[in-house]
């Protein structure tokens, strides 16, 4: 026990004695801790029920992230918690990642017919959004109303963030629209939330409406921002956000950092992400993380095995999703040996157990270097439990790259018994049927598919043009421009097949004519989005689409005559990779 100076009375050493707390000091031993020392010393002084020090003492217990039995402890010395305590723990609770405990104080605060205040609201909501318990933040939610707080700024803020987080964005931006007084927290939120929901394109429109209303934006605003524009590929407005940032000495920390590094790679400047994580003065495991997956989008591998080396002697510890990031980039560069061996590092050096994202990209990077066999033993051992569905897929996705029709009937029919309401696996089946000639099992996939209603995803490619995002699917005609589109598409297409073009037509469904399919591949949504920008940008401009899915191979073929045919470089990021096109070829050389 450590020593205390100054007098003690036997009845407050009767007093630590009996305390449950006293226990657990005991029990620590010489691994006391400072602050349970300093209770210590306060219930040996007769003062171990004093409000106002627990209250601290709880303070401290939570930033210090003590086991939650002694928090517990601690608050169950009190006889009666006042209103000040409950605010206190639960906004503290909730400050510091402990949601289930703020909860826990709420529900109790409740009980003693306490009310609470606009922060404590704020805090459980928060806390409610932290732990998923959507159902719990909506009975606050009415319990806000209730208490007339229905109208504060911070309350309103954290609904926005809650539902946003919940997925309900429809719902965060009509709290977000009746906000009388809208701060730019609440502003962030609303942007983060559209951003984190995938929609990219209103995250920005949202921005752009905060400026119009003389909003200034903070870093949390650009850091939401440029997570949307890397979203949509909007680059001129992410160089625009960099400049913003350089010109209002803004500090360029990790987060921003990071933020800016990631757009720019993911809108196909690599180079300059590169730029931006050599200038940065921190560089925690994500911005490695995230430089180290650029390169592997771009199919730079060799630079992504390099900067890995790096940061393995000079940088953070690798962690496991560092490692999906070196791994992705083997498979798309091709780099098997590579692979293998930091497969086996992972393993044994780092004594790190693969994840679900690691065996796909084992057999990624084995089945698109065709070692077929290889890959589905690699499957066939994966212990003890059954391969997730997401390793059987990229085992289908190698058999039909590379015709491997049986093996590739197999996988998918065994897709089918685990994910049987996956259209994906349906669609992939019927293309493996089809190419191998089997049109009577094509159409009985597809009745399948129409019986239990199940359909593809939807595919859609978006392009900037001068700082605003346009959005293209398949034989769209909401464009205003329409019209012009599909007459300057259809002149680009003809002078294509005048170069040689051939329509890869088993890219499209198998039960309609040859004509049909034609037609279908010609207004694929990066085509049109591509045709797009060649009308609206000046010669030399690189073009640069984002698409939702993964590009058909129709789609590659016509981009490399368009590259030639416009004299422009086009750049197109799908759902795998980057294809930087040029002068007729394609960076991934065919290999995605």
């Amino acid at each position: 026990m450590a020593s205390f100076h100054g007098n003690q009375t036997t009845s407050s050493t009767t007093t630590l004695t009996h305390s449950p707390i006293y226990h657990s000091i005991i029990l620590a031993g010489p691994r006391l801790k400072p602050l349970q020392q300093i209770h210590a010393r306060i219930i040996i002084t007769g003062l171990g029920r004093t409000r106002s020090l627990i209250t601290k003492l709880l303070s401290f217990a939570y930033a210090a992230a003590s086991p939650i039995s002694y928090t517990r402890r601690l608050f169950f010395s009190i006889s009666k918690p006042d209103t000040f305590l409950f605010h206190s723990l639960i906004t503290l609770t909730s400050k510091f990642s402990f949601p289930q405990e703020s909860l826990l104080y709420y529900r109790r605060m409740l009980l003693a017919n306490i009310s609470s205040s606009n922060y404590t609201f704020s805090a459980v909501i928060k806390s409610s959004a932290d732990l998923m318990a959507f159902s719990i933040g909506e009975t606050i939610h009415c319990h806000v109303y209730i208490c007339g707080y229905g109208l504060d700024a911070y309350v309103q803020a954290a609904l926005v963030s809650f539902y946003a987080k919940s997925g309900r964005v429809m719902i965060a931006r009509k709290v977000f629209d009746k906000m009388p007084d809208k701060t730019v927290v609440a502003w962030n939120s609303m942007i983060s939330g559209y951003e984190q929901n995938g929609f990219g394109k209103e995250a920005i429109e949202l921005f752009y409406l905060m400026q119009d209303l003389g909003v200034k934006p903070d870093s949390s605003s650009f850091v939401s921002l440029l997570s949307a524009c890397a979203q949509v590929g909007a680059i001129g407005l992410g160089c625009w956000v960099h400049e913003y940032i350089a010109r209002n000495c803004f500090d360029l920390n990790v987060v921003l950092g990071t933020a800016l590094m990631n757009m720019y790679s993911r809108c196909g400047n690599v180079s300059k992400a590169r730029e931006v994580f050599d200038s940065m003065e921190e560089k925690n495991i994500v911005a490695w993380t995230a430089m180290i997956s650029g390169y592997g989008m771009h199919g730079h591998g060799s630079q992504a095995i390099e900067l890995f080396n790096e940061m393995r002697f000079d940088g953070p510890r690798p962690n496991n999703v560092t490692f999906v990031a070196i791994l992705s980039a083997c498979a798309h560069a091709g780099l098997v040996d590579e692979g293998r061996q930091i497969f086996t590092t992972m393993k044994q050096e780092y004594g790190l157990v693969p994840s679900v994202e690691h065996q796909v990209c084992m057999v990624d990077m084995l089945g698109r270097a065709g070692h077929l066999n290889e890959a589905y033993q690699f499957v066939k051992n994966i212990s003890p439990k059954e391969p997730a569905p997401a390793v059987w897929t990229a085992m289908l996705g190698a058999c039909k790259m590379h015709k491997n029709f049986d093996l590739g009937v197999e996988v998918a029919e065994h897709l089918l018994s685990i994910e049987p309401e996956n259209p994906g696996h349906y669609v992939m089946l019927s293309n493996i049927y089809a190419l191998a000639g089997r049109m009577d099992r094509v159409e009985k996939v597809r009745n399948i598919m129409i019986r239990n209603r199940l359909k593809k995803e939807v595919g859609y490619s978006t392009i900037d043009v001068d700082h605003k995002v346009y959005l293209f699917s398949m034989g769209d005609k909401s464009h205003p421009e329409t019209n012009q589109i599909y007459l300057y598409l259809d002149e680009l297409m003809s002078r294509c097949r005048e170069a040689g073009y051939i329509p890869a037509s088993e890219s499209v469904m198998h039960e309609v004519e040859e004509e049909e399919r034609e037609y279908a591949l010609r207004y694929h949504s990066e085509k049109l989005a591509i045709a797009f920008g060649l009308l609206k940008t000046g010669p030399g401009v690189a073009i640069r689409i984002v698409k939702n899915l993964r590009m058909c191979e129709d789609c590659h073929t016509a981009i490399k005559y368009i590259s030639i045919i416009a004299n422009r470089e086009i750049n197109v990021r799908d759902r795998l990779r980057f294809h930087h096109f040029k002068d007729g070829s394609c960076s991934c050389q065919d290999y995605w």
